[in-house]
């Protein structure tokens, strides 16, 4: 039988456009938590700035958080714009533990005015974790059926998630992730961006949580940047 997966959602405070000042406040929350998976917002590293250049996989700014992910044997989560084919740019996840980084899926459902700036990603994506399966999601994903079906069609145990929304907006992250949580049967774990970024956001909700498989929130942090929370998936 494999062990629990512990598990945590955080929501640095975060100074537009500077990855370097970001990557040293996840560092802290990866530190902070202890876990072995901490889940950061959408664009946690530079802020929703849709002209925020793409953040590379082997960036030297990200050296704080593998130094931390190293430390602690965890595996982060990361919100950044990258890098795809041809100039094409994506709001991304970047996958980063004690051996460096990846790019480990790109935004599928893109909303607002991201469609001017962005360009969707083509294929759900999973990574997996001392014998754990994580679907990975951002924001708009979660609400559109199709991506959590097909992201559980790649057997998952879990669907985690970096998001933004505005402070009232907040109780569209719980229904999502309830409704989810009811049809695939998986944990579901959502870290918010909070504080202040761009794309007119100057009141982010926070609030990151993560639900259990019957619906239940389990672990649900407040609306100030610099929250993080914990919960153990058996």
């Amino acid at each position: 039988m494999r062990d629990p997966l512990t598990i945590a959602v955080a929501q640095p405070r975060c100074l537009a456009y500077d990855v370097l000042a970001n990557a040293r406040s996840h560092a802290e929350a990866v530190r902070a938590g202890r876990v072995r998976v901490v889940v950061f917002p959408e664009m946690s590293l530079t802020g929703y700035e849709f002209d925020a250049p793409p953040v590379d996989a082997d960036d030297p700014r990200l050296a704080p958080i593998v130094a931390a992910c190293a430390e602690t044997g965890s595996l982060a989560l990361v919100g950044a714009p990258v890098a795809g084919d041809a100039g094409r740019r994506h709001i991304g996840v970047l996958a980063v533990d004690g051996g460096g980084a990846r790019v480990a899926y790109r935004k599928m459902w893109l909303g607002g005015a991201e469609p001017e700036h962005f360009v969707p990603g083509d294929a759900p994506a999973v990574v997996e974790v001392a014998g754990w399966r994580l679907g990975i999601a951002v924001c708009k994903d979660t609400g559109v059926p199709r991506h959590a079906a097909d992201t559980a069609a790649l057997g998952i145990d879990g669907y985690v998630a970096g998001a933004l929304d505005s402070a009232a907006e907040w109780g569209v992250q719980d229904e999502r992730a309830r409704r989810i949580a009811a049809e695939h049967g998986v944990w579901v774990a959502t870290a918010s961006f909070a504080g202040r970024t761009g794309g007119g956001y100057t009141d982010a909700a926070g609030r990151s949580r993560i639900w259990a498989r019957d619906g239940s929130v389990i672990a649900e942090a407040g609306p100030e940047p610099g929250a993080l929370v914990r919960a153990t998936l058996t």
